[in-house]
């Protein structure tokens, strides 16, 4: 077997193993997470919650291969992250997972297209113009290639950071807060078109949130409460998303 890969799990795009994540040593350490276990279904659209300090961030972090667990490994398709270089986990995130955060961190400096295929000049790749024609098109920002971020609204803005995170191809798209910029009317737009990739080309979708709407948007929600996993929630509404979470006080 090559050094790096495992057995495929063909059901999960990305899978969490027995995680535990500590920062600090002796009495400063903090557990930030506690033996997860969670995988995010190939082609689904999952929600990650719990209250604060539960560990949703680090998870996604340590999902991502931004931060290295304590303990544990962390498999992207066939690959165990776990015992990568940073030099090739670099090289995995460039080429494999796309990042849509609550900031846009687009270049004002730079048109909407320059900053949509960042990535491939960042990697040294050719632009695929007929997969950009389509993911802008998916997105609703075929007609503002050639403006700037700050002729853009907020919701346009994470549009063209959604695209840029598509513009590679990724096996899995982490979203960490993507709405919380934005009003409830445009955010919920935006929470339409993640689930619309989803269900059309069969994207598969991490989401950090603490918004009970936001994560109805999902096929499945993950909650976390004191570093550990505290259940899941298929094809969840807001008021049983508010339901579960209230519950997550007495963990």
């Amino acid at each position: 077997m090559v050094s790096g890969t495992v057995a495929v799990d063909t059901a999960h795009a990305l899978r969490l193993e027995s995680v535990r994540k500590v920062y600090g040593s002796g009495s400063n350490a903090v557990t930030a997470l506690d033996g997860v276990t969670a995988g995010l279904r190939r082609g689904a659209f999952t929600a990650v919650m719990g209250p604060s300090g539960s560990g949703k961030s680090t998870f996604l972090h340590c999902a991502a291969g931004l931060d290295r667990p304590t303990s544990g490994r962390v498999l992207l398709g066939d690959t165990d992250l776990t015992g990568l270089s940073e030099n090739a986990l670099t090289e995995l995130r460039r080429q494999r997972i796309g990042f849509v955060f609550q900031a846009y961190n687009l270049i004002p400096s730079l048109t909407v297209r320059q900053n949509i295929t960042l990535p491939l000049r960042f990697a040294g790749a050719r632009v695929d113009e007929d997969w950009l024609r389509e993911i802008v098109a998916r997105v609703g920002i075929a007609a503002l290639l050639d403006r700037r971020p700050a002729e853009l609204s907020g919701g346009q803005q994470q549009r063209v950071a959604i695209a840029r995170a598509l513009v590679t191809r990724p096996e899995v798209l982490l979203a960490d807060e993507p709405t919380g910029a934005l009003d409830t009317r445009t955010g919920r737009q935006v929470l339409d078109l993640l689930r619309g990739l989803v269900d059309t080309v069969g994207q598969t979708v991490l989401m950090v949130t603490h918004d009970p709407v936001a994560a109805s948007f999902a096929h499945s929600v993950l909650f976390l409460a004191d570093g550990r996993f505290a259940g899941e929630l298929r094809e969840p509404t807001p008021d049983q998303v508010v339901r579960r979470l209230t519950g997550l006080g007495e963990w």
